[in-house]
């Protein structure tokens, strides 16, 4: 954990975010295994370095899916606008229109175990047993994990990935991941906008811009500043001014820090001094 997070800060806060972060490590992990596939070859031991990296690539591939996954569940938790996982909803059909053997494939690998011995315990094989084959074909019939340079594909019994294919299929959902993260972020900014606004204006201190003493922010980066226009704000009323701006805006469940000095406590005396202060949810 970073050293700059507070002491009780959780990934649970933020899932929607923390999709987003693992998106994009598995996106780049997609585009370094497809990179070495298509380069040189080397040995590691008795085993290819592709052959390695088409494991690599696979479960990358697959672990998209549960990066969406938790996106969803973000969502819902948040009782976002459906049209917002719709959205994702549809990338991922794309994703898996693209890949569509890519959970077989996964399955086959990660979970050899059962595959080998012709058990798998649902999808192909369990059906294939359903239908009275016994085991031991069932294994057969469904085995063989391996890249094929020539024909740039992954495979795993009649499974089939195009390589080609993964890193556009992967960069088009991670994507889509970051855009409905931002939803989550614009109308988490658009609500502290309108709390700041209302806080400032019931405690009768103007703040439309651009005449109003104080200045709140479109929010255009997803977050909300505060700060003061010092042409219309005298210096001998600006740390009156500071301070009810700094109790109008706490008794609204929100709190004004520094970006350049984030150990400062006096935040009315930042406001005084012309800096922009950003407003968070406590």
């Amino acid at each position: 954990m970073s050293d700059n997070l507070p002491d009780d800060w959780s990934p649970a806060d933020n899932p929607y975010a923390i999709a987003v972060s693992e998106a994009n490590w598995l996106r780049a992990t997609v585009a370094l295994a497809v990179q070495r596939m298509h380069g040189d070859d080397s040995q590691v031991g008795w085993f290819s370095s592709r052959q390695i990296d088409a494991r690599t690539l696979v479960v990358a591939l697959r672990q998209l899916l549960a990066a969406v996954k938790l996106e969803q569940i973000a969502l819902a938790d948040l009782s976002m606008d459906p049209a917002v996982g719709e959205a994702l909803a549809q990338a991922q059909q794309r994703f898996e229109a693209a890949l569509p053997d890519i959970k077989h494939v996964r399955d086959g690998l990660t979970h050899f175990e059962d595959w080998a011995r012709g058990e798998g315990k649902f999808g192909p094989q369990a059906a294939a047993r359903k239908a009275g084959n016994a085991p031991r074909d069932v294994a057969r019939d469904f085995w063989s994990f391996g890249y094929d340079p020539a024909a740039d594909t992954v495979t795993m019994g009649p499974f089939t990935i195009p390589v080609s294919a993964a890193l556009p299929a992967a960069s088009e959902l991670c994507a889509a991941i970051y855009s409905a993260a931002r939803a989550v972020d614009q109308r988490s900014t658009a609500e502290i906008r309108s709390w700041t606004v209302q806080a400032l204006t019931s405690a009768a201190i103007p703040c439309d811009p651009p005449q109003g003493p104080v200045l709140v922010s479109p929010g255009n980066d997803t977050r909300i500043w505060v700060s003061f226009n010092l042409s219309t704000v005298p210096e001998s009323g600006r740390t009156e001014l500071a301070a009810k701006v700094a109790a109008a805006v706490a008794g609204a469940g929100l709190r004004l820090t520094s970006q350049s000095f984030p150990e400062a406590e006096d935040m009315a005396e930042r406001l005084v001094v012309g800096e922009a202060l950003r407003v968070e949810r406590i």
